[in-house]
């Protein structure tokens, strides 16, 4: 994981100022939350003498700090690519080509599929920090799996969809 974040730097890929700070706090969110979770687990099978409980809320709330800046940023990204394809530039055909305005409307159908796999993993996340934090605990197991099934089956489906399989299987 610390290679790619390193291959993908400070964010230097994206243009927008905002997309490229909430991509590196999520970065470095993700970059957190990993030792943590592997000292709580250690801590859990008796490898390290340290509280688990304090090791598990840390790495839960990063988790969920990450998914929180994974929706700010998909909720932008669609918003700049509906004005892009609302631009003025957009109402005429011949500066905007039917392949690009497909690879734009493609862009937000996968940026909106992030963010519905990003929410359901938050209310997740939420679902398991300490009780008394918004619905802490409160969601019965079958809600657990099945906001686990939803977030999975997106990614899964957005990985076809990148390879060019599931374009394929609808045709």
């Amino acid at each position: 994981m610390f290679v790619y974040t390193k291959q993908y730097g400070l964010g230097a890929e994206e243009e927008d100022i905002l997309v490229r700070c909430v991509s590196v706090l999520g970065n470095l969110a993700d970059q957190l939350y990993y030792p943590c979770e592997h000292i709580a687990w250690a801590a859990d099978a008796k490898i390290l003498h340290v509280d688990a409980a304090r090791w598990w809320v840390l790495s839960t709330a990063l988790w969920g700090l990450s998914l929180l800046l994974g929706i700010v940023r998909s909720l932008w990204v669609v918003l700049k690519l509906r004005q892009q394809l609302r631009s003025p530039a957009a109402a005429v055909t011949s500066q905007r080509p039917r392949s690009t305005r497909g690879a734009v409307e493609a862009r937000i159908q996968s940026e909106l599929m992030t963010l519905l796999s990003n929410l359901a993993d938050l209310a997740n996340a939420v679902h398991w920090l300490p009780p008394g934090f918004l619905w802490a605990g409160r969601f019965p197991p079958w809600l657990v799996g099945l906001l686990g099934t939803i977030s999975s089956l997106l990614s899964v489906f957005q990985a076809a969809r990148a390879s060019g399989w599931a374009d394929k299987a609808a045709s």
